[in-house]
């Protein structure tokens, strides 16, 4: 796909959102709401599927493309679980299995959780206790990983104990323990491939959070004049887009790490970047907002309040910076610039 036709496709996503994902759907999700009418846009369009090959039922867009669409998602804010249907649909293609209709969601997400997979006469038994399952109560479908296998497990496998981020998005805890579906060989980082995931979103919400911050600065007058006159707040806007710069950079960097097979040095680099960059953006802007940015009638918590949940999923900063340091320490110093270099 070349560089027109992947703006073409954001341009058709960003049309997408707009029409179906505005403050009210975003304010139902908040109470528990599923957006039952969003949700019917994105699979009409086809975008869940963006990330699978199209001899398995996707349409075959280039990785990078692909990965963002979550951009133009995290700019929207959107509440639904895009990213965790695409990775969970890109599993299932990559390890040769059936791909099932809806929504989806994956796991372990968090480090040092375990999937176990026993064989037993007619299938393959799970079991296992995950917590902090994206979207876990609104899917009918799980894939997990486990000891080198991908699989497929229906919700009569799991019970669920609930759960939600910052951000009011479900955040379950699933304990398995039932027959998988379909299993299937597959060596995978879900981990790697879930934080460059999180970077996209988090790249598209910093780009919002900064054009909106930017034109409340322009609008907000005190004193006489707009605030974004003075000096404190240009300089405080003038970090906040270095910031979303280097996460906007980061997410690139991701993507082209996911499209070179899944990378894991330049996505750990990624991921941690974006990560820093949301928290310091997210401050400045409600700092500008002020008292206004803090009530739920505004929309400026959509974007901040997501920011703050996707830093910290799968893996928040310290998780990524101390894989790069331990691989940087095993290379040695006179390494180093090669090991930059080479990432």
């Amino acid at each position: 796909m070349s560089d027109s036709e992947g703006s073409m496709l954001r341009e058709t996503a960003d049309r997408l959102f707009t029409a179906h994902c505005d403050t009210a759907v975003r304010r139902s999700a908040d109470q528990g709401a599923w957006p039952a009418s969003l949700w019917a846009a994105v699979e009409e369009a086809g975008l869940h599927r963006a990330l699978v090959p199209e001899a398995a039922g996707g349409f075959g867009v280039a990785v990078a493309d692909a990965l963002s669409l979550l951009t133009v998602a995290g700019a929207h804010a959107a509440p639904i679980p895009l990213a965790e249907t695409m990775l969970a649909s890109w599993l299932l293609a990559g390890a040769g299995l059936e791909i099932p209709d809806g929504p989806l969601t994956v796991g372990p997400v968090r480090n040092g959780e375990v999937v176990m997979l026993t064989q037993m006469d007619g299938g393959w038994g799970v079991s296992g206790t995950l917590t902090r399952v994206p979207w876990a109560r609104d899917v009918d479908r799980l894939v997990v990983l486990a000891e080198g296998r991908a699989a497929l497990v229906g919700r009569e496998a799991w019970t669920i104990e609930a759960g939600e981020n910052v951000a009011r998005e479900p955040r379950d805890t699933v304990r398995l323990d039932g027959v998988a579906i379909a299993v299937a060989t597959a060596d995978v980082d879900l981990l790697a491939m879930g934080a460059a995931m999180r970077t996209q979103q988090i790249a598209g919400a910093l780009t919002r959070l900064t054009e909106m911050t930017t034109q409340y600065a322009q609008d907000r007058v005190q004193f006489g004049r707009p605030i974004g006159k003075f000096q404190a707040v240009q300089q405080n806007l003038a970090v906040m887009a270095g910031q979303t710069a280097a996460a906007v950079a980061a997410a690139g960097m991701a993507a082209e790490a996911v499209a070179d097979g899944v990378k894991i040095l330049p996505i750990a680099a990624g991921k941690a970047r974006a990560g820093e960059a949301a928290g310091i953006a997210a401050a400045i802007a409600h700092q500008v907002h002020g008292a206004i940015g803090f009530t739920f009638e505004h929309d400026l918590h959509f974007l901040t309040r997501r920011l703050w949940s996707w830093r910290d999923e799968f893996g928040k900063d310290a998780v990524w910076h101390r894989l790069l340091g331990r691989h940087m320490a095993r290379a040695g110093a006179d390494r180093l610039w090669e090991e930059i270099t080479a990432a």
